[in-house]
């Protein structure tokens, strides 16, 4: 681990950190902290920086509620710049969206983003604002039944493709497994997070586990 010393702040005594979710990987905000921020941001497993503009500490959250707590702090190759994964609570930018990076300046014709957080949100506007001849809405009209069977269907194919040791086609119908699962998900009000929560309880009680196993 870096101590705070070995890291290089620059000429007014800052570093950058870019604040990232630690469930959708989604880049939340670039701010900047001191050594003192750091310090407290450390301490207090929550997100302090320090504002440039009122030229003060800036605990995130201790106004508006959306605190941010920290996972993990990572310094680069040059230890002049941070990584602060975090859980938050609310938006994370001062104008109330999640994050403070929404506004496009280039896309590539030829290349685009993929991320499970994106799909949801698709998949959920499908529910919400219908549209015809969409498949996703036609599972949400069809209604929670409809929706089990092909998680259902979706779930033999799977198992027959990895029975046949078929990779490609194994790929393709956990593809097809996870999308299905997930408009179950919106259909029953489970978001990404609830399954992070859910996964991250179980990964510390397996580490537990080992550890005991290991001291016997």
């Amino acid at each position: 681990m870096l101590k705070i010393d070995e890291l290089k702040f620059d000429e007014k005594g800052l570093i950058p950190a870019v604040v990232v979710d630690a469930v959708s990987k989604k880049v939340l905000t670039l701010a900047y902290m001191n050594r003192e921020s750091l310090q407290v941001s450390m301490e207090k497993e929550l997100t302090c920086f320090w504002s440039r503009s009122r030229q003060e500490l800036w605990l995130k959250g201790e106004t508006s509620g959306n605190y941010q707590h920290i996972v993990s702090i990572t310094a680069d190759c040059d230890g002049d710049a941070l990584i602060v994964m975090v859980e938050k609570e609310g938006p994370a930018c001062h104008k109330g969206t999640d994050s403070c990076f929404t506004q496009p300046v280039f896309q590539s014709e030829n290349r685009h983003e993929f991320s499970y957080g994106g799909l949801m949100d698709l998949i959920e506007g499908r529910k919400r604002d219908k549209k015809e001849g969409s498949y996703t809405t036609y599972l949400f009209e069809k209604g929670l039944d409809k929706i089990l069977k092909k998680v259902g269907e979706e779930s033999t194919e799977v198992i027959i493709a990895a029975h046949a040791q078929d990779k490609n086609e194994t790929v393709y119908e956990i593809a097809d497994l996870a999308y299905h699962v997930m408009v179950l998900m919106i259909e029953a009000g489970i978001s990404l997070e609830d399954i992070h929560r859910e996964l991250a309880s179980r990964h510390v009680i397996d580490h537990k586990v080992k550890q005991e196993k290991m001291t016997k």
